[in-house]
């Protein structure tokens, strides 16, 4: 397995803007085996209980040197701020985790089956290696290190297919505001 590349095209203070462009975004893609991926850095009780709730099979880790997990059973209390992360979620999840998750920084991440032919920059239909569409939720990077009062979106391609990004912010009627960078996991 190897990594996509993302360059994010849209950052904006409204959240419903962000969400309006990731759904044009999903409109273009095949939605086949779509799934959502969660991931995110939260530091008290208040956020990471409802979120245990509303995704009862994620995992957290302690973020620093403590060692805690949801492996190990141990009370996510004592180790703040943690690290949540869920996988293949179903779409329906994406509102509650996005009123619940408050001023912790996170990532929203659409998983796919690819993205459309696309002639004018030379690229036939894209496969699922480098199909995603990410929301940055108070943060600026993928990595969750940049903390932000906004919201980012990023498209996410192959490396050999860069070109595309560009293409798809086109496509949505907006422009890349960044570098291609290489997209965590």
């Amino acid at each position: 397995m190897s990594n996509s590349y993302a360059q994010p095209i849209l950052r904006t203070a409204d959240l419903s803007e962000a969400l309006h462009v990731v759904k044009r975004l999903l409109d273009l893609a095949d939605l086949e085996d779509l799934e959502i991926d969660f991931d995110g850095f939260v530091f008290s009780a208040d956020v990471l209980t409802p979120l245990l709730e509303l995704i009862p099979h994620s995992q957290w880790y302690a973020a620093g040197d403590t060692g805690g997990s949801s492996e190990k059973g141990d009370d996510p209390a004592a180790h703040f701020p943690v690290r949540f992360r869920a996988f293949a979620e179903e779409p329906e999840v994406v509102g509650p985790f996005l009123d619940v998750i408050g001023d912790s920084l996170a990532t929203v991440r659409w998983d796919f089956m690819g993205w459309p032919e696309a002639p004018e920059v030379g690229l036939d239909v894209g496969g699922a290696r480098g199909a995603f569409v990410t929301l940055g939720v108070n943060v600026r990077d993928l990595d969750l290190e940049e903390p932000s009062a906004d919201y980012t979106v990023w498209v996410h391609v192959k490396y050999v297919e860069a070109e595309r990004a560009p293409w798809l912010a086109a496509k949505v009627g907006l422009s890349v505001i960044g570098d291609l960078v290489m997209a965590p996991y």
